[in-house]
């Protein structure tokens, strides 16, 4: 709002000291959504400020113009500056007399502007000016963003009410209020704003009291404006019913979607399993393979190396031996050390010492060879070493004969391993087989289980449906019915009605010839109420030139003050006797104002007369006016609005002697205390 306040002083060269208050009030106030200038007097510099300061996105959602006295060239500018404008809501430019200008400046508004929800032209005479009216109607019907439209005590006729009926047909964005109360429109604008609701179904809500329109056409619009209500509520339910049901059927698809899913994700689930459970037989089969591949080669072994023991064993008796021996001690020793390491040791004990016996059998066989050249005699100790050599390979043998034996336990032993590790093998493949089995039959009746539950969703789904279908359709027939009761209810309203304009209007042409006189009298009366309330307001305008003069000079004495204060220094005594004088002129003009509220008194006399009078002339007719109500009410109407009138311009007289009382106080409490603060 601070930026607002400057751009505003900035742009105009005497900016208006009541527009710069009231902006910097407006800056220290909480709510800064509303730029609210009513009753403050703006000048055409000050609207053209405005005008360009409004374009855009201003910091506004409400707009309050209201009795600002606007001039045909300043409400040109600023109606041209809201309609690029994208941030105001609301706009009130009530009681400020728009003209021609101003109407057109209104219809271009209505063509351009897209934000304006809410528009208040009261008290602003649009429908004297018939080309300006017209013009803002087609306006009017060109927007479709204006919902609140208020037009009251704009002097509106017939025509003008032809020309908005035209812009209603055509508007669809009217919906919650269009007030047309205390205009002229009379019978054939109310009938031309009947007609146009046949094809206006958004409009809810359409004020014409104290607009001359019979009783039946208050009563047909109203019907109307009930039927759009219950249209918009009808189709309020049928677009929930039928968001309500998109909804059910969307979630249905989702639960359906879901439950698919679920079953593919348990079917996958399924198949990871299976084809784990494959993976591990597969492991565990391959593992079985090799460690059966293992014991193969192992007794592969053992049998090659028994039969090299068995062919070794063959030999001669030395050499074999000693060969048997030395291959069997090999083979026993890597034997055992596949085995255990104990047996693989004593292995290569027993290979140490038969390999020191056969160095000393040799070293033996060589002496004994050497002593046969020489004797015969030591035969004998050969014999004994051979006799030693074969007890020596007795003992071998049998320590063969243990190998052997050792050999065939051990391969028993590994053939019973083999056969038990086959076994386990065939057991481990049944139970694979039979687990497959059963996982295949769970899948299948899982499977099933959820074709049929899907099934089963799918008939319910069906089921709803055709039930929800039933419903719509009998909803729809319900719709039907209510309609063609409507429409007959209608038709019978319609048959009534003619009969009951018939026989009212042979009663008016009946009793017509008895009220005309009367009727003259009140007009008579009326225009002499209406020639009293203009004197009134030429008295008003008077009062307010006056007033204005007296603002004037209340300005040049401010600023005689100013002059005053700044000399205080230089001139105390000169300034004491101004401020006498200056007190005089106040009182003078004090007096010149209980003269003219003197005067406001005698006029509000006679107001209170010609009040009388009217009520006396009400008292003398009103035996007369039983019969026709609502004629009475008609001229009720019009005194109600025609007091109103009057009191709201007492009221205003009220407020502005009250403005003027309040400056002269408040200049009289400056100027004594200019006056004290020089004394002191």
């Amino acid at each position: 709002m601070e930026e607002f306040r400057r751009a505003y002083a900035r742009l105009c060269v005497a900016p208006q000291e009541a527009v710069l208050r009231r902006l910097r009030e407006l800056g220290a106030a909480p709510g800064r959504g509303r730029l609210d200038l009513a009753a403050q007097s703006l000048s055409l510099e000050t609207c053209g400020a405005l005008g360009r300061l409004l374009p855009g996105a201003a910091p506004f959602a409400e707009v309050a113009l209201g009795d600002c006295g606007l001039c045909e060239e300043g409400v040109k500018l600023l109606l041209h500056g809201l309609c690029s404008n994208t941030s105001v809501k609301s706009l009130d430019l009530k009681g400020n007399n728009l003209r021609n200008v101003g109407a057109e400046a209104l219809g271009k508004l209505l063509r351009q502007n897209k934000s304006i929800r809410s528009l208040i032209l009261e008290w602003n005479s649009l429908g004297v000016w018939e080309e300006g009216f017209s013009f803002f109607c087609q306006g009017l019907g060109a927007n479709n963003f204006l919902q609140q439209l208020d037009l009251r005590n704009n002097q509106i006729n017939h025509q003008g009410a032809g020309d908005l009926a035209m812009a209603l047909k055509q508007n669809a964005s009217l919906q919650e209020l269009v007030d047309l109360r205390w205009n002229n429109i009379g019978l054939l604008g109310g009938r031309a704003l009947l007609n146009c609701l046949h094809s206006n179904k958004t409009l809810k809500r359409l004020e014409l009291a104290g607009n001359n329109v019979p009783s039946d056409i208050l009563k047909a619009v109203e019907q109307a404006m009930n039927h759009n209500q219950d249209r918009e509520t009808i189709l309020n339910e049928t677009q929930n019913r039928t968001y309500v049901l998109g909804k059910e059927v969307l979630s249905l698809k989702d639960e359906k979607t879901k439950q698919f899913l679920d079953l593919m994700d348990t079917i996958d689930k399924q198949r990871e399993e299976i084809a784990r459970s494959g993976r591990i037989s597969a492991a565990r089969v391959s593992q079985l393979q090799e460690a059966l591949d293992e014991q193969h080669s192992v007794m592969n072994s053992l049998k090659a190396k028994a039969l090299e023991s068995v062919s070794l064993y063959r030999l001669q008796m030395t050499e074999a031996a000693l060969a048997l021996s030395e291959q069997k001690v090999h083979n026993l020793g890597e034997l055992l050390n596949a085995v255990k390491q104990e047996q693989a040791s004593m292995a290569e004990c027993h290979f140490m010492e038969l390999q020191q016996q056969k160095q000393e059998g040799a070293v033996r066989e060589g002496k004994f060879l050497h002593e046969l050249s020489a004797a015969s005699e030591k035969n004998l100790l050969l014999r004994n070493q051979v006799d030693e050599l074969e007890k020596k390979c007795k003992v071998q043998q049998d320590q063969l004969f243990q190998v052997k034996q050792d050999l065939t336990n051990r391969t028993a032993e590994l053939k019973l391993r083999a056969m038990r590790a086959e076994e386990h093998l065939e057991m481990e493949k049944k139970r694979f087989k039979q687990s497959l089995e059963d996982m295949e039959s769970l899948r299948v009746k899982e499977v099933g289980h959820m074709t049929q539950h899907i099934e089963t969703s799918e008939r319910s789904m069906q089921d709803r449906i055709q039930r929800l279908e039933a419903i719509r359709i009998a909803l729809e027939e319900e719709l039907n019915q209510v309609k063609a009761a409507a429409l007959a209810e209608r038709g019978h309203a319609e048959e009534e009605l003619m009969k009951v304009r018939n026989q009212a209007r042979l009663e008016e042409r009946q009793q017509l010839e008895h009220l005309e006189e009367k009727l003259r009298l009140m007009t008579e009366s009326r225009n002499e109420a209406q020639y009293c309330c203009i004197k009134q307001k030429q008295m008003i305008a008077e009062a307010q030139a006056k007033a204005n003069q007296l603002s004037l000079h209340a300005d040049g004495l401010r600023r005689r003050l100013e002059e005053l204060q700044q000399d205080l220094k230089s001139k105390e005594e000169e300034k004491v006797t101004e401020v006498n004088k200056v007190k005089v002129e106040l009182q003078e003009h004090i007096g010149h104002l209980q003269a003219e509220r003197t005067a406001q008194d005698g006029l509000r006399e006679k107001i209170a007369a010609l009040e009388r009078q009217l009520k006396a002339l009400s008292s003398i007719h009103r035996e007369a006016l039983l019969d026709k109500e609502s004629e009475i009410s008609v001229l009720l109407e019009k005194l109600r609005t025609k007091e109103a009138d009057i009191s709201r311009m007492r009221e205003e007289e009220a407020q502005r002697a009250s403005f003027l009382q309040n400056a002269i106080m408040a200049y009289v409490q400056g100027s004594s205390l200019g006056t004290h603060s020089s004394r002191k």
